[in-house]
């Protein structure tokens, strides 16, 4: 078991440094599969490799293609072969056209299931990790029919700053967020400057609740 080439030992979590944590592969699917069945509610994870296709078409309900593999189109018309949900994020440096035509991979293939994620892109701007384009999201929804989320998390890799990116995504029309939760991110294994406690997330979800019913009103 866990051969170089198999799928036990691949790991689901791309990072710029190969030193980094890379999640837990298999055993991090099963603890999630563990976690759905004790809560119900479905999952999402990445997928980096057409060769997990199979397991993860039967294991996971959302299919996440990251940025590093937006343009990766041998995978993206892989996955406009099934009929679950891909969640497809920008790319780094990825043009507004660029990111649609990615999803036109998909959608060409048959998968009508796509759903568009502003996660920031890179800009000669460093004090934040990325550059949110918070104008991205309103320009979709007058481009595509295509559901619009937001990651204030990975966007702006400061946990103080997403809820007032998250606050602002709502406004601009986004349909949803995507926000890293950890109970102590000071010993999160990944990403825990970026982290929201669940208090800080609870403040927050009260507060983009409150936008999206006086957006509704517009």
């Amino acid at each position: 078991m866990g051969g170089r080439g198999s799928c036990l030992a691949r790991r689901f979590k791309p990072r710029t440094s190969p030193y980094s944590f890379k999640g837990l592969g298999r055993q991090g699917l099963e603890i999630m599969l563990e976690a759905r069945r004790i809560t119900g509610l479905p999952l999402v994870t990445e997928i980096m490799d057409v060769r997990d296709l199979e397991l993860f078409d039967d294991n996971i309900d959302i299919l996440q293609v990251g940025s590093r593999n937006m343009q990766n189109y041998s995978l993206l018309e892989e996955l406009g072969k099934l009929q679950k949900p891909i969640l497809l994020k920008r790319g780094l440096s990825a043009t507004i056209e660029e990111w649609l035509l990615a999803a036109e991979y998909v959608l060409d293939g048959g998968n009508p299931n796509v759903i568009l994620c502003e996660r920031g892109i890179r800009t000669f701007e460093s004090y934040l990790r990325n550059t949110v384009d918070i104008g991205a999201v309103a320009l979709l929804k007058e481009l595509s029919h295509l559901p619009v989320l937001v990651d204030p998390s990975h966007a702006t890799g400061k946990w103080k700053m997403v809820t007032p990116v998250a606050r602002a995504a709502i406004a601009a029309g986004a349909d949803g967020l995507m926000v890293e939760v950890h109970p102590d991110p000071d010993q999160a294994l990944s990403d825990g400057k970026q982290s929201l406690t669940p208090d800080n997330f609870l403040k927050m979800y009260e507060q983009v609740i409150r936008i999206s019913r006086l957006v509704k009103n517009f």
